[in-house]
């Protein structure tokens, strides 16, 4: 079902590339018209849910404990959104079948349509580089070294004709003429080398330095180093290659091993610490805990925080404001997205959790990416289970709390277009967003 969002055109792409078309899916796209379908050929009760609400609510915990305890998994995205193109149906005839077959509607699964858009925000391609490398992958991590140049690093994706984690570095280079132009670098041999890692985060720590924190190798296999990228100190010097060094840490026996995480820069007396928050780990599928690492020193220092700390989550997304860092949506240890927005503020002391109140309450969302601009907490796209609409860009104007809804003209871009799995990147001065796209676009 939902053949009409982006992801329903690549399911149906891929049934036509098997010359197995769907032709019912024209007359009944969705539940509700599958609903009437039975009706209107005689069943006296008809009900149905997609998947995703069916495994959440009709599945016993256990089960769903024992199923998911069966192998290492971190493909909530794809997951979520196949389970939310397909449906069962339950029909009925007779009074009796109809109490024990028909799923009753549940206070515990509750579909949330968001606000009407109140407006569109126009998107086009910001490369016509076709003959350059190809940026498609996913778990990947972009920063903005300079105006004009946005350095991604790690994920897994296409690289010398097969699929594999990826080992080389995309620079994205924009020119006089504000052309964006593509290019690959590869890491230096020097002791330490780029292992290829997948939902890290990096750091700007100048135009030529960048901090790498976690990430995975596999589900089961953290990437554990802290790694510091040094790169050409000239554009036309890329093809010296990027020079990795392990970064030590005090204390030296601290190990960050998690991923699906969020950095933020913060300022505490005029300090400046990097706060690491949430994401997974082997042990622990979601985690509530958080980190300062002082930028100066790459030290793990204790700073008081105050307040109701988050939910636990992981695959939320973070951003500097004030001194402090916006936390929103992620997913929760229930599978579950959250639509909570908290702030860390900086106090005098240190550090005070305040939950942010948004209406009209935004819809709940994972797999995004966020900025402030202007006052505005902009959450881009991700993922959402609850809805039977599609995100766009969500704006919440974080003086007043309210919110809107903005969709994204695609007419000028590619489709289908999926904004998960992805990273955005801020251009203040030009108040646009690059987005380096997921493997599905």
């Amino acid at each position: 079902m939902r053949p009409e969002d982006a992801f329903g055109q690549f399911m149906l792409q891929h049934f036509r590339q098997l010359n197995s078309p769907l032709h019912g899916l024209d007359r009944f796209p969705d539940v509700e018209a599958q609903r009437d379908r039975f009706l209107h050929a005689g069943w006296t009760a008809c009900s149905a849910v997609d998947m995703n609400e069916f495994y959440q609510r009709f599945l016993p915990a256990q089960e769903r404990q024992r199923m998911e305890n069966l192998e290492p998994f971190d493909e909530f995205e794809e997951w979520h959104l196949k389970c939310a193109h397909y449906f069962i149906l339950a029909a009925s005839r007779g009074d009796t079948f109809s109490r024990t077959l028909v799923f009753p509607p549940s206070e515990e699964f509750p579909r949330i349509d968001p606000a009407s858009p109140s407006g569109v925000f126009p998107a086009s391609v910001a490369t016509r580089d076709i003959q350059g490398p190809d940026l498609k992958r996913y778990g990947h991590a972009s920063v903005l070294l300079s105006p004009s140049t946005i350095l991604t690093t790690g994920g897994f994706g296409e690289q010398d004709g097969r699929h594999c984690r990826v080992s080389k570095f995309h620079l994205l280079s924009r020119d006089c003429t504000f052309e964006w132009k593509g290019s690959q670098i590869c890491s230096w041999e020097t002791g330490a080398q780029w292992d290829g890692r997948l939902y890290h985060t990096m750091t700007r720590l100048s135009d030529t330095q960048v901090l790498i924190l976690g990430g995975r190798l596999s589900p089961v296999n953290p990437a554990w180093k802290v790694l510091k990228l040094h790169l050409p100190k000239s554009e036309n010097n890329s093809s010296e290659g990027v020079h990795v060094t392990v970064t030590k840490t005090d204390p030296e026996d601290f190990s960050l091993s998690c991923w699906r995480h969020s950095t933020t820069e913060v300022s505490c007396q005029n300090q400046k610490y990097l706060f690491v928050y949430g994401g997974r780990s082997v042990v622990e599928p979601v985690l509530s805990d958080w980190h300062f690492l002082h930028l100066e020193t790459m030290a793990w220092v204790r700073i008081p925080v105050e307040g109701a700390a988050p939910e636990a989550r992981h695959s939320h997304s973070a951003c500097g404001w004030q001194g402090g860092a916006l936390i929103a949506g992620g997913l929760a240890a229930s599978e579950q997205p959250l639509n909570s927005v908290f702030f860390l503020k900086p106090v005098s002391c240190g550090f005070l959790w305040e939950s942010v109140d948004i209406q009209p309450p935004i819809t709940p969302r994972y797999s995004h990416t966020a900025h402030v601009l202007n006052g505005k907490l902009l959450l881009v796209g991700g993922v959402w289970i609850n809805s039977s609409s599609f995100p766009g860009v969500t704006v919440i104007n974080l003086t007043t709390g309210l919110s809107s809804e903005y969709q994204i003209d695609t007419t000028s871009v590619p489709w289908p277009l999926m904004l998960h799995n992805h990273t955005s990147i801020l251009l203040p001065e030009e108040q646009q967003m690059v987005q380096i796209l997921g493997p599905c676009n």
